[in-house]
């Protein structure tokens, strides 16, 4: 109850404006609560096309939206821009940095996954990721460098090195990279840096298991393994990464590769936040819930997305976009639900809708029901579902522009290093916050 006698409606805290935690705010949009999203950034990033960004072919803006600008028509939902240090499921309270604590009546966790180094402190030190907008821009910095670099260096040797550019992961991620990659190098190489014979340039895929996208159909994956072998890049499958230095990465075979650039891929894991580190979790470190999402014993604390360990026929749910927005809108429906004394009956199922990875200029495969595309159909598929996917009239255009602009004029106009002094109030938060 309110200071004045009124009754104070009811408050939802979401942790984290990913895709799980961004669709269960607009589901609760417009209704009778209060919706508090927190995020330690201002704005939710289109994950799926981040590599894109990582291999100059949009900016950071084309693939961001700002909260307060996807909220500003919904006068129940409100931004705080923080990082949450901990919460308190016993008192209902989220402790966060600079805005003090927040108190909730439900409580939504979705804060994502973050990169899984398998306790190996080498690979944490010396890979590259593109998790996250800043890291996709650091990563584009990295590469425009090593080219720079190489047209500097005066022994072959030192320039194959340079050139060299491991991936270490064959699933969606490192295959799209892969391809945009090698897409990059091929436009620039002899042309824009003369100095650099396009023969000079190496691309290595490594995949632990038997084929690279092992979660598709086996014959998508074979696809996307003759496409990238046919535009020069190497495929090694069965190996695994053992450890990496600023200068090589060696395998468990006892194999090493001369290279400046690794990039991982490889895996991910949910976020740990303080305060719930009591609740069960699963093998891969997610929460454990019930079917209808919640944590055992707290009825008000949903989990979504990553975070959210939700079972199927065939183990966990991927840590994909698609099963969080579902999440999300399920928990906006069930918190909905308990407020009008009409809770839902039926438990959270996952409506898959299927699974898709560009490979190139082309080429791309789909996996929609019971419908298998390759090719040019694939490629269609994968442009027409992103872009629909992403949010905002203005982003689609300039991303759809800059896609024709590439394809007609085979042209990537965002090659430039640029850095961003260091600023105390938007320096990125350590992993702990919500993402």
């Amino acid at each position: 109850m309110a200071g004045d006698g009124t009754v104070s409606p009811t408050k939802v805290v979401i942790v984290g404006g990913g895709f799980g935690g961004l669709a269960c705010a607009r589901a609760l949009a417009g209704k009778a609560l209060q919706v508090v999203l927190v995020d330690r950034h201002d704005y939710h990033q289109f994950t799926p096309l981040l590599y894109q960004v990582a291999s100059a072919l949009l900016t950071a803006p084309d693939i961001a939206y700002p909260f307060r600008a996807a909220f500003r028509r919904a006068a129940n939902v409100r931004f705080c821009h923080s990082t949450v240090s901990s919460v308190d499921l016993d008192r209902r309270i989220v402790h966060t940095q600079g805005a003090g604590d927040i108190f909730y009546d439900y409580l939504v966790l979705a804060t994502g996954s973050e990169n899984n180094y398998f306790e190996n402190a080498s690979l944490a030190a010396h890979t590259l990721s593109m998790k996250t907008l800043p890291q996709a821009q650091r990563l584009r910095n990295h590469i425009v460098a090593c080219l720079e670099r190489a047209a500097q260096a005066s022994q072959e040797s030192e320039r194959r090195a340079w050139l060299t550019f491991v991936v270490v992961g064959g699933g969606p991620t490192g295959v799209e990279f892969t391809g945009a990659l090698i897409e990059l190098l091929k436009l620039v190489l002899g042309r824009e840096y003369p100095e650099l014979a396009p023969t000079l340039a190496r691309i290595v895929l490594i995949e632990g298991a038997d084929r690279i996208l092992p979660a598709f159909p086996e014959r998508l994956g074979r696809y996307a393994n003759t496409i990238l072998r046919r535009r020069g890049v190497e495929v090694l499958t069965r190996s695994l990464v053992d450890r990496a230095t600023p200068e090589a990465v060696l395998l468990s075979n006892g194999a090493e590769i001369a290279s400046r650039t690794i990039i991982w891929s490889a895996g991910i894991r949910a976020t740990e936040l303080a305060g719930v580190s009591g609740a069960e979790r699963t093998r891969t470190r997610r929460l454990q819930t019930d079917d209808r999402l919640r944590l055992p014993g707290r009825p008000e604390v949903f989990a979504v997305g990553d975070l959210a360990s939700v079972a199927t026929n065939g183990g966990e749910l991927p840590m994909l976009s698609p099963p969080a927005k579902q999440e999300g809108r399920y928990v906006a429906d069930a918190i909905l639900g308990e407020l009008r004394a009409r809770p839902l009956r039926t438990p959270f199922r996952y409506r898959d809708k299927g699974t898709m990875a560009v490979i190139g200029r082309n080429a791309a495969v789909a996996s929609i029901w019971r419908l298998r595309l390759t090719g040019w159909a694939g490629w269609i598929a994968w442009l027409t579902v992103h872009l629909y996917y992403l949010i905002g009239f203005r982003n689609r255009t300039v991303v759809l522009v800059n896609w024709a602009w590439n394809y007609l004029r085979k042209d990537r106009p965002i090659r430039m290093i640029t850095r961003i002094e260091p600023d105390p109030l938007t320096d990125e938060p350590g992993p702990s916050a919500a993402s």
